[in-house]
């Protein structure tokens, strides 16, 4: 078995947590055939909320695409699970679903889910280019600043 993925995580300094329990009544993901889907992924660390807030009020873009890089480390610790531990597994990034907690004048969704988006082309390179979308909220779940689900192919 190859550790391609696992050695570019390293090379990236970047250490999978344990992937985050759900906050409420739902799955981390389901695979069906080759699709992993994964739910909703806020920016937990350690079992703590990091980067809580809104856009254009009291948290700044840079912080907020920390908070979607942080959100795409526990899709990928969600993934690995999915994977049987296995990242190499993973085919293709399809598709992320990125939210974002913002004022109703903040209009910069896209450069912050950039965070999560430039995560995967570092981590899988070709096959990390993904469709996506960058949606605006009034909230997200526990005040969260940003909130991203996606969808991987695997073999």
């Amino acid at each position: 078995m190859s550790n391609k993925i696992n050695a570019r995580l390293q090379k990236l300094g970047i250490e999978l947590p344990e992937a985050p329990a759900p906050v409420a009544n739902y799955v981390p993901y389901i695979t069906t055939d080759n699709l992993v889907f994964i739910s909703g992924q806020i920016p937990f660390l350690e079992g703590e909320l990091k980067y809580p807030g809104k856009l254009g009020e009291n948290i700044s873009v840079a912080d907020a695409q920390k908070a979607a890089q942080l959100c795409g480390i526990n899709l990928l610790a969600q993934l690995k699970n999915a994977c049987g531990g296995d990242l190499d597994r993973v085919i293709q990034v399809i598709k992320l679903n990125g939210f974002v907690n913002g004022t109703p004048d903040f209009t910069d969704q896209a450069l912050v889910i950039n965070g999560t988006s430039d995560l995967m082309f570092e981590v899988f390179q070709e096959n990390g280019k993904h469709a996506r979308a960058a949606v605006g909220c009034i909230a997200l779940p526990l005040g969260a600043a940003v909130e991203v689900d996606a969808i991987f192919e695997i073999s």
